[in-house]
């Protein structure tokens, strides 16, 4: 049997204004230093996707406006709020005083595996994704309540990051 694919016109979607008024889901999205704009533009169109209550920039991470961030994230840029903080430590501590818990997207000695965690209803999460490289910087690490490890089965043992963003937002989803 054959299946018509949606019109956009179809699909429901929300108007920026109409986004900007729903009620926040409660996840932030903390990027530590990612060198690709294509990156921070792929986890905006993701963090619009699953309702984020908004972006925190860290370090190095290009913020908008963007030619780059605007090429992956289609405007997405425009509907998540964000902020910048020149340092994730002040962004970690900024977020802890908002009564998040903060959560390192990483693979560490006592990381969780996401197959086994449940997020708590009405708990506000703020989830840390690391540099393309270094991942999450260690001091990040050792300030967050827990790592929140992807399972892997292959002969890697890392995905890209806006991949990642995508696999643990869709966990977190309202």
């Amino acid at each position: 049997m054959a299946d018509r694919k949606l019109l956009n016109i179809e699909l429901g979607r929300v108007t920026v204004e109409e986004y900007r008024a729903l009620q926040p889901s409660g996840t932030v999205v903390v990027l530590d230093n990612i060198r690709s704009a294509h990156n921070v533009g792929s986890i905006f169109r993701t963090a619009d996707a699953f309702r984020c209550s908004r972006v925190v920039l860290c370090g190095i991470s290009a913020a908008p406006p963007s030619a780059e961030i605007h090429k992956t994230a289609l405007g997405a840029e425009m509907s998540v709020p964000w902020t910048r903080f020149e340092d994730t430590m002040d962004a970690v501590r900024s977020l802890r005083e908002e009564g998040y818990t903060v959560v390192s997207v990483e693979q560490t000695v006592h990381s969780v595996k996401l197959d086994s965690f449940v997020p708590e209803e009405g708990k506000k999460y703020a989830l840390v994704f690391g540099n393309e490289v270094d991942g999450v910087r260690q001091d990040v690490v050792d300030a967050s309540d827990f790592a929140l490890e992807i399972p892997q089965f292959g002969t890697k043992h890392s995905l890209n990051v806006s991949v990642s963003a995508g696999v643990i937002l869709w966990h977190f989803r309202p």
